[in-house]
């Protein structure tokens, strides 16, 4: 067990952590263990990333298998001028180690698939997903129930995002499931049904709000506080600057804990 003792530079450099009654030192020793798994460095894993090390989670993978392009400067901040032709894991590892030495990056350059995510989601204690696509989407989402880990989901469209947190492998206060991925979203839409963000374009500070957002909800994964966004999706209307909530349930004909799946 590695030792999770603060040391003065990150008494230091968490000291505004460190006051808040919610996380305070115990909590932060809890952020420093953590292991957190990031699916995508794109629009919404390049500020997630950067609040999860600045926050002092203590291992943060990182999945990807793009490389950086003059197009994703407009909204992944993470990648710089120079990193254009780098994989995204590389650039994002090394904008980490200069905000936050005391992170450790494991990083994973491969597209996600079910076999490879099952694997992966089970070395981590936590699972955020800003992946661009809905086959990584379910293939995470699905693993992550099977692991039995929290996920964190969120998904960009041109002036809009959503958000919400799936503890699928729980119970609610009612005694039912927690709702599955599957719950929301039973299946994928045909294909070519919702456009690309490269066809229908994406408002780059927007990427900005659901990544940070994102952080949050990881954060609250780690050192639980206040009430998170389980079986709530969070709607986010950049046109209008409105955030409403959306309640859902789980669905007894589910195919992962619905009533005739076999346990």
């Amino acid at each position: 067990m590695p030792d999770m003792a603060l040391s003065s530079d990150e008494i230091e450099r968490y000291a505004r952590h460190l006051v808040l009654r919610d996380i305070g030192g115990p909590g932060q020793a809890k952020l420093k263990q953590a292991r957190v798994l990031v699916v995508g460095a794109g629009g919404l894993g390049a500020p997630l990333i950067q609040y999860l090390a600045a926050a002092g989670v203590g291992t943060i993978g990182i999945a990807d298998d793009d490389v950086v392009s003059l197009s994703n400067l407009q909204r992944q901040v993470i990648h710089r001028t120079p990193d254009i032709g780098r994989p995204k894991v590389e650039s994002a590892a090394e904008a980490v180690s200069l905000l936050n030495p005391h992170v450790r990056i494991e990083s994973h350059s491969l597209r996600l698939t079910e076999e490879s995510a099952a694997t992966l989601a089970a070395e981590y204690d936590v699972v955020a997903d800003g992946s661009d696509n809905f086959a990584t989407r379910y293939a995470v989402s699905d693993a992550c129930f099977r692991a039995k880990r929290p996920l964190v989901t969120s998904a960009l469209g041109q002036f809009d995002g959503s958000l919400t947190t799936i503890r699928a492998h729980e119970t609610g206060p009612d005694g039912q499931p927690n709702p599955t991925y599957r719950c929301l979203f039973p299946n994928p839409p045909p294909n070519g049904a919702v456009p690309t963000c490269a066809e229908a374009g994406v408002l780059g500070a927007l990427a900005g709000v659901m990544g940070s957002l994102m952080a949050m909800e990881v954060i609250r994964a780690i050192v639980p506080f206040g009430e998170p966004l389980v079986g709530r999706l969070l709607m986010v209307d950049a046109r209008s600057m409105r955030f409403e909530t959306l309640s859902y349930a789980w669905d007894p004909a589910n195919p992962l804990s619905g009533e005739t799946v076999t346990r």
